[in-house]
This record gives structure tokens, sequence and C-alpha cells, in this order.
């Protein structure tokens, strides 16, 4: 879908941009449905330790549900809707999960969040130490999984957790720094959400034994589709809502993680100078309010979200360019999901 500046919401009065990762397409495909059942039974079941305690922080996140996106890419990956998934699919997909759950518990100790999908942190319940440790343990078990799997899966966990730190650590050190540029924006994505998308399809190709060329596309389109969806992650929390998003919207704004609707704002004419005046510190709510505002005020939004669909683009040519890739139709409509619908102006 291409946005022209008259469907951008580039200025007041613009409704919220009700789009959000439909993983519909997949849930077509045939033995899919079944397939995620199957893994989110394992998923469940992998956590428990036997300890009361743990096994209710470490279940938290999972009991709250989720789109399971990188699981479902793992299994079209590995099954392209024309089997069901065997038991390394599911536990292929099982440990890609786990990371990416692992790393939102440590994510919302850094942010301070208090409400996750809807639901209180493990932060905000147990306190931080707790959510430390329980990361950790959510990690120790993709790790364990992955080397059941094989040194191959252990290896590509290890990579992508390295990869996941290093985009973190990009994030951090532009903190607060309204000279961030777009390009080490684009580096921090990269690592931090793209890396995990990659692989979470580059294990679901593994686990099927699919030739490298299709490994390799499936692979090259995860890390497609992940860019995209953090462009589209950070358009709304500068448009959305809690109930949209289903935490506080807003919160990379007030950490002083100046995403790309934020950069580009900054280098508005008009609005630039004040948004960068008030930027460069940690805000309070209502400042926080008025730098959404401002920015949603500019070209920024619909700009951004042109550069989620340069990345879809990419994806699903990544596909149409590889013959055989499973499931590609399917995945092709996934990716295409994540730019939804533009209401028009209220």
């Amino acid at each position: 879908m291409s946005l022209t500046p008259n469907t951008r919401p580039d200025g007041p009065g613009i409704s919220p941009i009700l789009w959000a990762v439909d993983i519909s397409s997949l849930l077509s495909l045939p033995y899919m449905e079944q397939s995620l059942e199957g893994a989110e039974d394992r998923l469940a079941s992998s956590v428990l330790s036997g300890d009361p305690f743990l096994d209710e922080v470490a279940t938290h996140l999972i009991a709250a549900g989720g789109k399971r996106l990188r699981p479902a890419l793992a299994l079209a990956a590995a099954t392209g809707g024309v089997r069901e998934a065997g038991e390394r699919d599911l536990l292929g997909a099982v440990a890609a999960e786990l990371v990416h759950l692992g790393s939102l518990y440590h994510d919302d100790v850094m942010d301070e969040a208090i409400l996750r999908r809807g639901t209180e942190t493990v932060n905000a319940r147990w306190g931080s130490q707790v959510a430390v440790v329980a990361g950790d343990f959510l990690l120790a078990r993709s790790a364990e999984i992955a080397a059941g799997l094989g040194p191959h899966f252990a290896s590509l966990l290890a990579g992508t957790l390295q990869e996941l730190c290093r985009g973190q650590v990009a994030e951090i050190q532009t903190a607060y720094r309204t000279s961030r540029t777009v390009e080490q924006y684009f580096e921090a994505i990269a690592g931090k959400t793209a890396a995990l998308m990659e692989s979470s399809c580059r294990i679901g190709a593994m686990t099927a034994s699919l030739p490298d060329s299709e490994t390799d596309a499936l692979a090259a389109f995860g890390n497609r589709l992940g860019m995209a969806f953090q462009v589209h992650d950070d358009v709304m929390d500068i448009v959305g809502t809690t109930e949209e998003l289903g935490k506080v919207p807003g919160k990379d704004l007030v950490e002083g993680i100046y995403t790309l609707p934020t950069i580009l704002a900054m280098q508005d004419e008009d609005v630039g100078p004040d948004l960068i005046s008030l930027l460069g510190r940690r805000l309070g709510p209502g400042e926080t309010d008025e730098a959404r505002t401002m920015i949603s005020s500019t070209p920024a939004v619909g700009q951004a979200i042109e550069v989620a669909d340069s990345w879809v683009a990419a994806a699903t040519g990544v596909l149409r360019a590889t013959i055989g890739v499973p499931a590609s139709e399917a995945l092709a409509a996934l990716a295409t999901s994540i730019l939804g619908d533009v209401l028009s102006p209220s």
C-alpha cells in the first residue's frame, strides 16, 4: 500500500491509525492453527521449573497472550502450510518466542513500564530484580531448547541474542540526543527487532531442512519485515492510545529514545526548533502529550509510514524473486498487514 500525501495522518484532526500486524493470512494456511496451539502448549510447559513463584513469574506474559508473531513465522517457514508441524518445528518456534519474551522482561525494567499487553508488567508487580532474573531464566530455557535441536540452532540464537544486545546498546548510546540520525535509528532497530524476526524465519527453514536459497530468502524476508514492524510500532507510540497499544503511549519520548517520526519531526522547519527545545531530557506526562501533539502536527508520521511501506515492499520483493519459498503468498499478506488502514479525518 502506498500512502499519498492526502491520506497521510500529517495534521491535527486526523484519527489514530488503527493498524496492527494481522497474522490471519498465516492462520488460514492448513495445519497452522493446530501448529500454533501445539507451540503454545509447549511454550507454557517449557518454563515450568517446579518452583511455584518462579513458575508464576515466568508464565506471566505467556498468560497475557500476544500475537505470537515469531513462532508463527517459524512455523509458516517450516511447514509452508502443506504439513503438520513436527516436534522440532514446534521447539524451534518456542525457542524463538522465549528470546522475545525474555527481552520484553528486560525492556520493561529499563523503561520502568507498568503495562504490557494490557496487563501489569513483571517489574511493576514483583520488582525489577525479579523481572531481570526471570528474563534471564527465559533466555536460558531458549538456549537449552536450541542446544537440544543441534549446534547450528544454538549458534544462531546466540548470535541473535548478541544482535539484540548490540541494538539495545546502540539505542541507549543516543538516549536524549536530539542529534540522533535516521542511520543511527536504523542501526538500533536492525539489532533489537529485525534480527529476531530474521532468525525466526531461518529457524523454521532449518527445522524443515529447506534448500539454502529458500532459507536465505525467508531470513531476508524476516529481516525486512522486522524493520517495517518496528517503524510501525514507533509510529503507534506517537499516535496510539493505551487501549490500542496495551501499554502507555509516548514511553520512548519519556525515556529519550527518539524514533523515526520524532527524528523527522525535529527536522521540520516550523515545529522542529520548538520540539528540540522541549526534548533532550526526561519529560513529564503533560510534556509527553505536548511532544506527541507537536510531532503529529508535522508530516513526520506520514513520512515514517512511507518508510515502513518501503520495507514491506522489500520484504515481499524477496519472496517474489525466489522460487519455491513456502507460504510465500501468506507471508506477503502478513507483511502488507503491517500498514493497515489510515482512517479519514475525524
